[in-house]
């Protein structure tokens, strides 16, 4: 059941969250990408695999994206092909609805513990691959009947690090007695968005789950959902992408250093390895590699309001592994990093929402993407108002969407990406 908070809502939160974060001895250390228990590199292809088959793989993949000018590129990604599920129980208290969150260790947290859906399980976990305990509450996401489910549909992870990863991302509403197990804890709708103001609290596949679950629900989204289809459709008709998975030791400049696989010019991420103790986890130890970025990114979205409407710009993006050739984006999505030496171009509009005075921003916050893949990955997530000047007609690639249109879509698979769901998350606490 809920907790009784003395001061403010979220006390008991913070103290629970830190008893947590003491009670369990967590351990992550770099180690080299040939010495990982479990994972071997492929003698004739240089793949990162596991002994099993399963879990992921890390192969190079070449790409050409021929949409104007064209592009081409190879790099180093992440192959799971496996669907897993991302699912949020749901239960209301008197009357108030509350989600079931956990407190959950991934490698790659810049700050160990986060907060986890319900259940997040890759389909090796939750099938037992590992040969760990099982994971709680998986029943109601697998067992029809044990709850009414409120969405349900297939979502892309990062298409810049995953070739086609999709999760199962669910919400269920159940009136059984649930019990509250070691590391759970009930939270309300309203507490789970404040908290989504804070950084680095509430983890990616939450938010990816939680962008189905407005504060008030979005009923028939506004304006002509079938239009913003249509134009998006039109966007993804005249692009055409083919790719190619090659070895990843034959990936153009892309090289192996003692430890990790980098760019020749430092730029976009490198592949390292970590071994990991965590007491509360279905296995205590194990070891894995890890995506790290150059640096913290930036996700934005330009907003602007019509009376009382607010429509956000999004970005239609083709990106190595996007499943469906193409998603809705933010309006930006980059790392600053790799564009401070001027070689490559800067983003549209990069400069525009990292400058824009405080009384424009109107959500500002740093997330962590997947610490269970990504090894410290940190996003800076922004909306941004659009001043007076800004065109309302939206560039090529571009189309606006309010945040109701954005709800319908999220309910449907291969309409917006993670990064998308993730700022219509955050949109959802904006009043």
């Amino acid at each position: 059941m809920p907790h009784d908070n003395a001061v403010t809502p979220l006390d008991g939160f913070h103290h629970w969250f830190a008893t947590r974060a003491e009670a369990t001895h967590y351990l992550v250390e770099e180690a080299p990408l040939d010495r990982l228990e479990g994972w071997r590199v492929d003698p004739g292809t240089g793949n990162l695999v596991h002994r099993t088959g399963r879990f992921y793989s890390v192969e190079g993949l070449a790409v050409d994206v021929r949409e104007g000018a064209g592009r081409s590129w190879s790099q180093p990604i992440i192959v799971q092909p496996e669907i897993g599920i991302l699912g949020l129980l749901v239960k209301k208290f008197d009357g108030v609805p509350h989600l079931l969150m956990q407190a959950k260790m991934e490698p790659g947290n810049i700050n160990t513990l986060q907060l986890s859906p319900t259940v997040q399980a890759t389909r090796s976990n939750y099938t037992g691959v590992h040969k760990g305990n099982p994971v709680p509450y998986l029943a109601y996401f697998t067992e029809p009947g044990r709850g009414r489910p409120l969405a349900d549909a297939l979502q892309s992870e990062q298409g810049s690090w995953f070739l086609g990863k999709r999760n199962r991302n669910m919400v269920v509403e159940t009136t059984e007695d649930v019990p509250e197990l070691e590391g759970f804890r009930w939270l309300s709708l309203a507490e789970v968005h404040a908290l989504l103001h804070l950084d680095n609290v509430i983890n990616m596949d939450s938010r990816s789950v939680l962008a189905a679950c407005p504060a008030e629900p979005a009923g028939a989204a506004p304006g002509d959902v079938t239009a913003l289809v249509s134009r998006f459709t039109a966007i993804k008709a005249a692009r055409s992408v083919s790719r190619r998975r090659i070895p990843l030791k034959d990936v153009p400049h892309w090289h192996r250093t003692a430890d990790r696989i980098v760019h020749d010019e430092g730029r976009f991420f490198s592949v390292l390895g970590v071994d990991v103790q965590a007491g509360d986890r279905e296995v205590p130890r194990w070891s894995q590699p890890l995506l790290a970025p150059a640096g913290r990114g930036v996700i934005a979205m330009v907003a602007r309001r019509r009376g009382d409407e607010l429509r956000v710009l999004l970005r239609a993006n083709t990106e190595a592994g996007t499943f469906d050739g193409a998603e809705l984006g933010p309006t930006v999505r980059c790392a600053p990093a790799n564009y401070q030496d001027g070689v490559l171009p800067e983003p549209a509009f990069l400069d525009y929402v990292l400058s824009a005075p405080g009384d424009r921003v109107l959500f500002d916050a740093v997330h962590s993407e997947e610490g269970g893949r990504f090894h410290h990955a940190e996003n800076r997530y922004l909306v941004v108002e659009a001043d007076d000047d800004f065109p309302y007609d939206a560039p090529d690639g571009y189309l606006w969407a309010t945040p109701g249109e954005m709800t319908e879509l999220v309910r449907h698979s291969h309409y917006l990406n993670v990064e998308a769901r993730c700022l219509l998350a955050c949109l959802h606490t904006l009043r």
